[in-house]
């Protein structure tokens, strides 16, 4: 009479088997960890710029005071998070322009989020993007390539 169950050939066979199939889906995976992480640094990106353009316009406009050197864009990206006194309300009421400050997913994680991002400053070339006395844009600090091939710090 024999006893029911799979031996020990057949178990070692589904066990090479599967880890043929794991194998195989592992490049699929990072694949997809990569995309995501693009997309949030776009996101982030997209964001982040779009502040900086409201506080220009809320400067054009007249509602941050600038002085006779100022650009027009904040001095630190904190600024948009911790909002600035509107010059046109007389309560000394705040524009803010983020909740808060978007992460670079691909910088470090014990960095704070103020301090993952590369600066440009207004009076910088596009070409050798610098930090100095404004916040002009922003720019990831990896130096990693993206899945189409551009660089990240290129966006």
């Amino acid at each position: 009479m024999r006893s029911r169950g799979f031996t020990l050939v057949e178990m070692l066979v589904v066990l090479a088997m599967l880890g043929v199939l794991a194998s195989a889906a592992r490049p699929l995976l990072e694949l997809s960890v990569q995309r995501s992480r693009e997309q949030e640094l776009r996101q982030g990106l997209r964001t982040l710029r779009e502040a900086l353009d409201a506080y220009k316009r809320a400067a054009e406009s007249g509602s941050i005071p600038l002085g006779p050197e100022d650009s027009g864009y904040p001095q630190k990206l904190q600024q948009l998070v911790d909002g600035v006194a509107d010059a046109r309300n007389p309560n000394g009421r705040k524009l803010y322009f983020l909740r808060r400050l978007p992460r670079d997913p691909f910088a470090p994680a014990e960095l704070p989020a103020a301090e993952t991002w590369g600066l440009r400053s207004y009076d910088s070339p596009p070409d050798d993007p610098r930090a100095g006395k404004d916040v002009f844009d922003v720019f990831s600090r990896s130096e990693r390539r993206a899945l189409d091939g551009s660089r990240l710090k290129d966006w």
